[in-house]
């Protein structure tokens, strides 16, 4: 999110958070660590994708620490909506496309095949379903949206470790169940074509925050700041939640 970090440092303090640790636990602490000693709490969590959750995750268990969240294209809150991402995933890519997405999706998360598999096996299965993920989840992109100077080191192991347990979170239940201790406003932002279902994260979080808000982007897909039609709307929006 460095596109996004820069934009709003402009205005006002930013922190770019990286995590790093292998477990969902840790990734939490490694970001609670992280306001404690840089920032002044409480702050406004802006979370994409896997931070969206990481975020709600935080704020529901360090109340204290979180003035609002904003979740970017977060992942669906319940189960039942998970098919539908693969299947409009998949609906997007070639034949050849769709064979690739699904080997690499099922090599990551084989445990068996994962445990022989290298780091840097691992790196690369993770960046190669990253390459084909970028082709299915945009819908008018910017040519350089990738910036390849800000990216950071793709790392499987840490994608492995973390959203298997994040997944049984949601599977249990247990995630959404989070949202019934979060204290401050909420506000969704999701992109019309984000293969992420937005009534995934519109209609389980409306059961169970105090506070919450949805806005839906047209033209839209899922890192709303590299759409070339939305990309004005997402940040006026993000502006107006800040201010």
């Amino acid at each position: 999110m460095a596109p996004v970090a820069r934009h709003l440092a402009r205005r006002r303090g930013i922190l770019e958070p990286i995590q790093t640790a292998t477990s969902l636990d840790g990734q939490v602490e490694e970001l609670r660590t992280t306001l404690d000693e840089r920032s002044q709490p409480p702050v406004t969590l802006i979370g994409f994708s896997w931070g969206a959750w990481l975020s709600f995750i935080v704020a529901a268990r360090y109340p204290a620490l979180v003035r609002k969240l904003v979740l970017v294209g977060s992942g669906p809150f319940e189960e039942r909506y998970v098919e539908q991402v693969q299947e409009t995933r998949l609906a997007r890519l070639s034949e050849g496309e769709r064979a690739a997405f699904e080997d690499t999706l099922r090599a990551l998360n084989d445990p068996t095949a994962a445990s022989a598999a290298s780091a840097r096996e691992k790196d690369a299965l993770l960046a190669r379903l990253g390459a084909l993920a970028a082709k299915t989840d945009g819908y008018d992109p910017l040519a350089e949206a990738t910036e390849p100077a800000d990216r950071v080191t793709t790392r499987g192991e840490v994608f492995q470790r973390v959203w298997t347990e994040a997944a049984q979170l949601r599977r249990t239940g247990e995630l959404l169940d989070l949202g019934w201790r979060i204290r401050c406003p909420v506000v969704a932002i999701h992109g019309d074509y984000d293969p992420h279902p937005a009534e995934g994260v519109r209609q389980p979080l409306a059961g169970v925050l105090g506070q919450f808000r949805f806005i839906r982007l047209e033209h839209c897909g899922h890192k709303p700041w590299v759409e070339q039609q939305a990309r004005d709307a997402f940040y006026r929006a993000l502006e107006e939640e800040l201010d």
